[in-house]
């Protein structure tokens, strides 16, 4: 739910014991986690979310990420991430009936020619394909103006199912041959605005990726979903977000268990080996 100008008082109040309290916070990791955590300020110490309080997940919560094939509701973690267009209100439903957060996972930088709302896109806006993703191609962020009402109407999907938070996916696509000139502060800026489309429809928002920019980006975020900091080295830079009180969300695929669980466990990661087709096979740190 939004919480605007009536809730203002209330905002500050939590935000004053978020700041007084966050450094007591406790990561669980059995399986009768609670998935609910409080609001954690932002590393400059001011809360940007325009929404106010909604769920906060914290380090070392345990999850489940699957994208392909009907969702396994049985895996008994807090926190499941799934695929908002393939999966229903009833879906989300069953999941908190069974105690578990919900995020939603969307495509925000590429353009998907199989998913419900492809024609809502200006051609304009489709740039190269994203490589070994066949039917993507990246999209020309820079279009803030156009891109801001489908990803609104994408996020208004997740929010009528029930989702607790998205997962914006792409957002590093100023790293990447899109076939546009995409800079830093464009990622930037289109990265903040996916976050306040989430917060100002009462849902949390996760930053996927994009490392090098979480210093800026640490206090616009709610948590971060990581894929292979391990193997490639780069684990370190994810801890702005456990130092703030918030999850990490971390896969690999390569890699076992053996060779990255005791890493990932003491910089407070969530952390799991996942096939690259992220169906509901998960062979979690412990």
């Amino acid at each position: 739910m939004n919480r605007r100008q009536s809730y203002a008082a209330l905002v500050a109040l939590l935000l004053l014991v978020a700041v007084a309290g966050c450094s007591g916070t406790e990561a669980g990791d059995g399986p009768d986690d609670d998935a609910d955590g409080t609001p954690a300020p932002s590393s400059s110490g001011t809360d940007r979310r325009a929404g106010g309080p909604h769920w906060q997940p914290r380090p070392g919560l345990r999850w489940q990420w699957q994208l392909d094939g009907k969702v396994d509701t049985s895996v008994g973690v807090p926190v499941y991430d799934i695929d908002g267009f393939e999966n229903s209100a009833r879906t989300v439903k069953e999941l908190h009936d069974r105690g578990a957060k919900v995020i939603c996972y969307v495509n925000a930088g590429a353009w998907e020619d199989f998913r419900a709302d492809q024609k809502a896109f200006p051609k304009r806006l489709l740039g190269a394909p994203n490589k070994g993703w066949k039917g993507e191609k990246w999209l020309d962020i820079r279009r803030l103006d156009e891109l801001r009402p489908i990803m609104a109407a994408r996020f208004d999907m997740c929010r009528e199912k029930g989702f607790d938070a998205v997962e914006p996916d792409l957002t590093e696509g100023y790293r990447n041959r899109t076939g546009f000139p995409l800079s830093g502060a464009d990622q930037l800026a289109f990265n903040r605005m996916l976050a306040g489309l989430a917060h100002e429809r009462g849902m949390a928002v996760g930053l996927k990726n994009d490392l090098d920019q979480i210093p800026a980006l640490v206090g616009d975020f709610d948590f971060a979903v990581n894929e292979q900091c391990a193997e490639f080295e780069e684990c370190e830079k994810l801890t702005p977000f456990v130092k703030n009180g918030k999850a990490v969300f971390h896969v690999e695929y390569a890699l076992e268990p053996k060779e990255f669980c005791g890493e990932a466990q003491r910089l407070g990661l969530s952390s799991m080996r996942k096939k690259l087709g992220l169906d509901a096979w998960r062979e979690p740190c412990h």
